[in-house]
């Protein structure tokens, strides 16, 4: 009897399993989708962030809005509503500089940070669900206004164009809050760094003219990032009457308008990046 042994079988070499992750969009998309999801939870968060805009609203139209004389040929509430609404994303962004440190003082992002996806997709997907939040309040604020009296002048193109160039503006502010956030040690330290902003609402063309500021603070008042983006949306909707009240075009206000929101993004986008890095 014969038998035959089979040569042994060649073992294949075991393929190297790479886990790449979630993709960037797809991980941005969690965070966000997590974030918007704690608010819709707890809508005290939400209630209480736009009761407190329309409280500011109604005691500037109402309270103050007598006193103001300045204005030239637009009324009043012609003049606040878009400083008001521009300006309001400082108060609703605030909450993203208090929120994110206070994910980083629970261990959310300890936990993120142990996953096979970009740190960028992290601080983004919160970016992202902050804007949302920004974009909410600038819509409730703008029907806030109308309900007021707020009327536009200008052409319904250029009003719509005035809201998304305060949207954007958020999404500029919303990168500070972050970081911001990342750098404080806990939610009321970050609330009390975002303090720090609070003053370029009010050293603005948001709620009187300039022109009525003293001198020395003419000179900050129109140079600062809210003024210009102010002035932007105040142009676009307030018509002839705005233009004769500026003495400028919608052009002379929406290039440093832009630079601005530009240069946010640029200089604070990294550092939340690092900052988580190293956190």
């Amino acid at each position: 009897m014969t038998i035959t042994l089979d040569p042994p079988r060649q073992s294949r070499p075991t393929e190297a399993v790479t886990n790449q992750g979630a993709s960037f969009l797809v991980a941005s998309g969690q965070v966000a989708s997590r974030t918007l999801k704690k608010f819709v939870r707890s809508p005290a968060l939400l209630i209480a962030g736009t009761a407190q805009g329309l409280l500011f609203l109604l005691i500037f139209r109402y309270v103050f809005g007598g006193a103001v004389s300045h204005t030239g040929g637009l009324s009043y509430v012609d003049f606040l509503v878009p400083g008001f609404v521009v300006t309001g994303v400082l108060f609703q962004g605030m909450s993203a500089a208090s929120g994110v440190a206070d994910d980083k003082e629970g261990g959310l992002f300890d936990r993120l940070r142990s996953l096979p996806i970009r740190l960028l997709s992290i601080v983004s997907g919160r970016v992202g669900a902050d804007t949302v939040l920004v974009a909410w309040g600038v819509v409730v604020m703008t029907a806030a206004g109308f309900a007021v009296g707020f009327r536009v002048s200008g052409t319904t193109a250029g009003a719509l164009a005035g809201l998304g160039l305060t949207i954007l503006f958020g999404f500029a502010f919303v990168w500070l809050f972050i970081a911001l956030g990342l750098m404080a040690g806990s939610p009321q330290a970050a609330q009390g760094l975002s303090f720090l902003v609070f003053p370029l609402s009010f050293v603005s063309s948001a709620y009187v003219p300039v022109s009525t500021m003293p001198g020395w603070m003419q000179a900050f008042a129109n140079n600062q990032p809210m003024t210009q983006m102010v002035n932007t949306v105040r142009l676009l909707t307030g018509g002839p009457q705005a233009q004769a009240l500026l003495g400028h075009p919608v052009s002379y206000y929406l290039v440093p308008s832009l630079l601005w929101t530009a240069g946010l993004v640029i200089v604070f986008a990294p550092l939340a990046v690092w900052k988580l890095k190293t956190t």
